[in-house]
């Protein structure tokens, strides 16, 4: 058995679980474990220093995999905004199939894409951003609840109904992403109008995730509680893992600090440092409350593979069984 859905036929991917892209973890042996287990994983473009750097991350999750993967392409104010031209050319040179836009519009992006038979799948937080994304002419949604790790945007709307309320407008395939990570997030979100989950905390916790094993054993042992939200007075905020470094960040900002206050203190070079090193104080890192959800470190494969049964099995039998 397996699920069909919109996602699935339009992405061509077997399962509708997504990897979401993931900064320093959506890395290629990551990217090729997802794929090959029938789900999409994304690479995070940015992630590599340069674009030559991206197109030969590209070729080597090329020779671990011949499924369909995708690159994400986030797009954020910058102090020195990344060569985002170079980037988007790498990618249509490399023939990659599938892009994940964030961040900020895709409208400029779209036709070279288009041109060149690239499907967008875009990532947004809120539900007058998804029905703008579609009427620009983006292939999918991914959206995004408060749940969720990264930038939840604003306006604090879960997925329990941010999804359905979505849903409600968008005919495109969508994805539901914040707080999913295992079967039952599965079922419940093709129940509540989705066609499949997109996931980041739960498959940085996979064996084939590069993050170091300290960080993988944290998110095992960490509650739905384990998470801060920083920047939130600076109308920015990002939920990231509690520890000594986000709780001074809030504090800071709390306080009536300004963003050159923490700039130090959030360096994306320290929050590297965490994933490679291991030091779980040494930055801040992204995670989600699907922290209270993960207790093991399984391959990507069999996260994949149980998931669906799971979701399978509550769909058939628990849900089937209360119809009566």
């Amino acid at each position: 058995m397996a699920l069909k859905t919109k996602f699935t036929e339009t992405f061509g991917v077997e399962h509708p679980i997504a990897q979401g892209g993931m900064q320093w973890v959506g890395r290629a042996g990551l990217v090729a474990a997802v794929a090959n287990a029938g789900g999409l994983g994304f690479l995070t473009a940015l992630t590599q220093p340069t674009p030559a750097d991206l197109a030969n991350e590209i070729a080597k999750t090329k020779d671990l995999t011949d499924k369909p993967f995708g690159v994400n392409l986030t797009i954020l104010p910058a102090i020195t905004p990344p060569p985002y031209d170079e980037y988007r050319q790498v990618i249509v040179d490399s023939g990659v199939k599938i892009v994940e836009t964030a961040g900020s519009n895709p409208a400029p992006h779209l036709p070279i894409f288009h041109d060149h038979g690239i499907k967008v799948l875009h990532k947004c937080t809120s539900v007058r951003h998804a029905v703008k994304a579609q009427s620009l002419g983006v292939d999918g949604i991914s959206i995004d609840g408060f749940e969720c790790a990264g930038h939840p945007g604003e306006d604090d709307i879960p997925g329990l109904v941010l999804i359905p309320a979505a849903a409600d407008q968008i005919e495109i395939p969508m994805i539901a992403s914040g707080g999913f990570a295992d079967g039952r997030g599965l079922a419940a979100a093709l129940a509540l109008g989705a066609d499949g989950v997109n996931m980041g905390t739960r498959f940085m916790c996979t064996v084939e995730s590069c993050i170091h094993q300290n960080v993988k054993e944290a998110i095992v042992a960490t509650d739905e509680r384990g998470t801060e939200l920083i920047f939130r007075p600076l109308r920015n905020t990002a939920r990231v893992a509690s520890n000594t470094v986000s709780r001074e960040v809030v504090k800071i900002l709390n306080d009536g600090g300004q963003f050159p206050d923490v700039m130090e203190l959030v360096a994306g070079a320290r929050g590297r440092k965490v994933f490679e090193d291991g030091d779980l104080e040494a930055g801040i890192w992204s995670a989600s409350t699907a922290m209270g959800l993960i207790n093991d470190i399984p391959t990507c494969d069999e996260l994949i593979s149980g998931m669906v049964a799971d979701a399978e099995s509550i769909i058939t039998g628990r849900l089937a069984g209360m119809v009566g």
